[in-house]
């Protein structure tokens, strides 16, 4: 690899490393990175991304729990249910295309981005409340974004966000936590099927690796320490998904038509 691949890589994972522990989305600067800058295939791109998300969520996840923002006792069911979830959506990566759960997702993120407006306050909660929502609602919920995290990751950060502070009645922080936990635990199984499947490019994948470690180290000390890291997260949250749904609908195209 060239040393100005190295250095973009460097610096994007360290800005996707920053997203991915504050809300989520920093898959899609590491994942364009692998596939428009280093040009690996899609599938192989997928699989390489697997080995950042491992290590940035080693970072924040022993961040977050050094800070006491950590509790996997009362998250059990989340993890349980969304690490069965991934590994559905593992084995479907394996086998179909990318491109039509995008399709989907695009629609999703829509109205994500209007619960986010109309209901800010109990996305803000200051407190995690003490509250365990029925399992019959908890397992399909969890296991869809599971699944979705296995499959591409892209995006899942702020799927699971979202949902756990509605549902489970988390704070930001310490929803973003228990996110870190659980996307670390079953993307250790993901890069290992990937690998076994040949589709982890391992000299790629270090040149984006340390730049989202740092970054994850970085924002997960910020939210842990800052007292309005609620605020800052639920800002970060919203201008990420206005970014996605532009991107995704093709609106920053249209502005280069016009200027």
């Amino acid at each position: 690899m060239d040393w100005w691949i190295v250095v973009v890589g460097f610096f994007g994972g360290l800005i996707a490393g920053g997203m991915n522990t504050l809300a989520g989305f920093g898959s899609i600067i590491t994942l364009s990175i692998l596939m428009e800058l280093i040009g690996l295939p899609a599938n192989v791109a997928n699989g390489t991304n697997r080995l950042n998300t491992v290590f940035a969520g080693v970072t924040s996840t022993l961040t977050f729990y050094k800070k006491g923002k950590l509790n996997v006792s009362r998250g059990k069911w989340y993890l349980i249910t969304t690490c069965i979830g991934a590994m559905i959506g593992v084995y479907i990566a394996l086998i179909v295309s990318n491109e039509q759960f995008k399709v989907i997702f695009k629609y999703l993120i829509v109205i994500l981005f209007f619960v986010l407006l109309l209901n800010p306050k109990k996305l803000l909660r200051e407190f995690t409340e003490d509250y365990h929502p029925p399992l019959y609602i908890l397992i399909p919920v969890f296991l869809l974004i599971g699944i979705y995290g296995g499959f591409i990751q892209m995006g899942m950060g702020v799927v699971f966000i979202v949902t756990i502070v509605l549902l489970g009645r988390y704070n930001l922080v310490e929803g973003n936590a228990l996110k870190s936990f659980i996307v670390l635990v079953y993307s250790v199984l993901a890069l290992f099927i990937f690998w076994w499947n040949g589709l982890v490019d391992i000299k790629a994948g270090i040149a984006i690796t340390l730049g989202q470690m740092l970054g994850g180290w970085l924002t997960a000390k910020f939210a842990s320490e800052n007292e309005k890291a609620n605020l800052w997260a639920y800002r970060v949250l919203l201008s990420i998904i206005v970014f996605v749904i532009c991107y995704y609908f093709g609106i920053f195209d249209f502005l280069s038509t016009i200027f």
